[in-house]
């Protein structure tokens, strides 16, 4: 059974791993804790366990735009609608701003459009270096 919940202060960064699959230089999950805790807005998917299996944050000026840099399902978890209801409490949160912007890689536009996004232009810069703590 999966449960949601958007309180940061009782997770902990031992409840945190196995996310960033792929990464080059994945954040470590102090990084992953302080990053939720730091965010406008995060919910997390939590197994019976007290395991996370999914996130989303939302970064925010609190007034009309938000930014999405985050959501991740752990890969044995994909496919069961935790990622879809992880957006869909974020669309919720913002539901008063003007814009709510999130990038993703082209193969991943199309996830996307189905929570109602629409492509738009956009840029960006990576520095894997500021991920090694």
């Amino acid at each position: 059974m999966i449960s949601y919940t958007d309180d940061m202060s009782t997770l902990e960064a031992s409840q945190l791993r196995g996310f960033f699959v792929g990464w080059p230089a994945p954040p470590s999950p102090e990084q992953h804790l302080a990053v939720l805790r730091g965010s406008y807005y995060a919910v997390v998917a939590m197994e019976g366990d007290g395991r996370a299996v999914g996130f989303i944050n939302m970064i925010s000026d609190g007034v009309l735009t938000a930014f999405i840099p985050w959501l991740e399902v752990l890969p044995e978890h994909q496919g069961q609608g935790i990622g879809r209801e992880l957006v869909n409490r974020a669309l919720k949160a913002a539901e008063s701003f003007y814009s709510v912007d999130l990038l993703c890689d082209p193969q991943l536009q199309p996830y996307y459009e189905k929570l109602g996004m629409r492509p738009v232009p956009g840029m960006g810069l990576r520095n894997w270096s500021a991920l090694r703590g």
